[in-house]
């Protein structure tokens, strides 16, 4: 089985914009971790994260450290 494959549906945030063009969709993967890709262009691929590095990603957001 394939662990970075996604079990749920992609969904957009509800803090996107009103158009909801400019979004990058999440889905829970297998491990739960995340996949990721652009709501524009949802062919063009799908990033995966772990558990852990999503864990990380979000503590950063709330942080206001990301990037830093």
């Amino acid at each position: 089985m394939n662990s970075s494959k996604p079990t749920t549906s992609f969904r957009k945030s509800s803090y996107s914009g009103g158009d909801h063009s400019n979004c990058v969709e999440i889905a829970v993967t297998a491990d739960g971790g995340r996949a990721a890709r652009d709501s524009k262009n949802p062919a063009h691929g799908t990033t995966h994260h772990s558990p852990t590095a999503w864990a990380a990603f979000l503590t950063s957001l709330r942080d206001g450290t990301l990037g830093h």
